[in-house]
């Protein structure tokens, strides 16, 4: 049976695919793909100096493959507050679970994490940084954006209506303020189908495809 990475890079059926990595963190899903397709061209995007840090010791590939910037990505061009989030215990470097979006329910529902003074990050729209690099089609956007989907989709829409697919977290729970249910992601991107869902017990990742592509 196929792993999701290995299930959309069959879908993509494409050697060298443009793939976006929004919220790479450390580029574990980065290394993924470049694994499954060593020719893939990857634009990876984090606001974590804790994780931008990690990435940078652990993709040990060119800047010709991939490529990081250390921006966050949302419906403007300039500063922004990062809520950065830390663990308890043992978990006390978790840098999972932070967003340009307060956290909200996200407090109760994972108690351990916490979440700790914002700081200012760079931030750029979707569109005005693919128009400056000059991408005119993606294959994949991978999304993790820990609540901001709405940003990014705002300050994106016309490099998603050149994008083949989207792969991207969801929670109906209200995680983050002003977090988008499911079916309010599927709204905002009218000409995107359903291919599969990935249910958890909070929250899930869901997989789209351009129709008009």
């Amino acid at each position: 049976m196929l792993n999701i990475h290995e299930h959309i890079i069959s879908l993509i059926q494409k050697p060298d695919p443009v793939i976006l990595d929004i919220g790479c963190n450390d580029g574990a899903d980065s290394q993924r793909f470049l694994f499954l397709c060593p020719k893939a061209q990857l634009y990876c995007f984090e606001p974590d100096p804790r994780a931008a840090a990690r990435f940078k010791k652990n993709m040990n590939v060119g800047p010709e493959k991939v490529k990081l910037f250390e921006f966050a990505v949302s419906d403007r061009n300039g500063r922004i507050e990062f809520h950065p989030s830390n663990g308890d215990g043992e978990a006390k470097a978790w840098d999972l679970s932070g967003s340009i979006r307060r956290p909200k329910n996200h407090l109760t529902e994972y108690d351990w994490v916490r979440f700790d003074r914002p700081i200012s990050v760079e931030t750029r729209r979707l569109d005005d940084w693919c128009s400056e690099a000059k991408l005119n089609q993606i294959d994949l956007i991978w999304m993790d954006v820990q609540g901001a989907e709405a940003d990014v989709i705002a300050g994106g829409r016309q490099t998603l209506s050149n994008t083949r697919f989207i792969y991207t977290e969801y929670s109906d729970k209200e995680l983050y303020e002003g977090q988008l249910s499911l079916e309010a992601i599927l709204d905002l991107l009218p000409s995107f189908e359903l291919v599969n869902i990935y249910p958890r017990e909070v929250e899930g990742d869901v997989l789209l495809r351009n129709t008009t592509l």
